[in-house]
């Protein structure tokens, strides 16, 4: 590290190792309200309910924090500005599809809510691992994030390649009960909607101010945009299978939101820094290393942890180291 003056300046490696440092915070909070949301949709009976609830009490944080905040209303003016008015983003223009990044985490957080009961939270994190790496890689390759194209790497796709392995080695030992197998495929799905999300919210935070404030809104777009979706999803679900039961009393199944706001916000800053696939990697290592733990530690009822798992695991987490290098080559 170097200085100017009396302020430190850090270099582009210890840069990107705080950026990974932050990702792995950021999967750590992904983990936890994992567990708290499928905790949540298995008290209530449906996911949809439990998922509205997490990301209908982020928004409402959001929202305080908007109308306390002159600096964040004014970041959300200029993306809808910019919108508006491409040509005029100082950031680089935006289009409105870029701002409906809350699509793939209202997905994401029904998942979590639906399988995670059943699952356990280290299956469900393996296999959004194996759909984020994969879709990381071609998401930052196509230029989705703030950072622009980046090109592929032997390592890079060693890397999604060995991560999709150890989704097959994790629920190898779900593959001849169907229904444990769809469970595992739909957070699968999930991984991939969060490499794109992650891109364009770094769009949106970069447009919006390019600095904290910024992620913020970007974080206000994304819930509002994810709870409407649920709102919409609620509706016909309610119609169809009637009431979910009663909400339970414990406070901790409630900070499901907090915890999106928290990591949401935080990854629209640090995609800026490392890039949708480094960014994406962090966050992996995070997720696997807390939600084997709480596994361990706190299973849900149902769920065990076994050697396919643990194996899972650790392969997905090797998965990271190998594809983490040419972004420390490179810095």
């Amino acid at each position: 590290m170097t200085t100017t003056g009396t302020r430190p300046v850090r270099s582009a490696q210890q840069y990107q190792l705080l950026g990974l440092a932050a990702s792995f915070g950021i999967g750590m909070l992904v983990a936890l309200q994992s567990r708290v949301n499928g905790e949540l949709g298995h008290r209530l009976g449906d996911g949809v309910t439990a998922a509205l609830i997490s990301f209908g009490t982020g928004l409402v944080i959001l929202l305080l924090a908007t109308a306390l905040v002159p600096r964040i209303r004014q970041s959300l003016a200029t993306v809808w500005h910019t919108i508006r008015t491409p040509s005029a983003g100082a950031g680089g223009p935006l289009r409105w599809w870029q701002c409906i990044g809350g699509l793939a985490g209202a997905f994401l957080v029904a998942t979590q809510s639906i399988t995670v009961a059943t699952i356990g939270v280290a299956v469900f994190t393996v296999a959004v691992v194996g759909g984020q790496a994969v879709s990381s890689l071609v998401v930052d390759r196509l230029g989705f994030g703030p950072a622009g194209p980046q090109a592929f790497t032997t390592l890079r796709v060693v890397g999604a390649i060995v991560a999709l392995i150890a989704v097959v080695l994790a629920v190898s030992d779900r593959l001849s009960h169907p229904s444990g197998l769809l469970l595992a495929i739909l957070p699968a799905l999930g991984g991939i909607g969060t490499a794109v999300q992650q891109g364009i919210n770094g769009r949106v935070a970069r447009t919006a101010s390019g600095d904290s404030y910024g992620a913020v809104a970007a974080g206000v777009i994304n819930f509002l945009v994810g709870t409407s979706a649920l709102l919409v999803v609620f509706v016909v679900d309610l119609a169809l299978r009637g009431a979910p039961r009663s909400l339970p009393t414990d406070p901790w199944l409630y900070v499901g939101g907090a915890c999106g706001v928290v990591f949401i916000s935080s990854a629209a800053a640090v995609v800026r820094i490392v890039g949708v696939f480094v960014l994406g990697l962090g966050t992996i290592a995070g997720q696997l290393i807390a939600s084997l733990f709480l596994d361990l530690f706190a299973p849900a009822a149902g769920t065990e942890v076994t050697v396919p798992v643990v194996a899972g695991t650790l392969l997905a987490l090797a998965a990271v180291v190998v594809a983490a290098i040419p972004n420390l080559r490179r810095a």
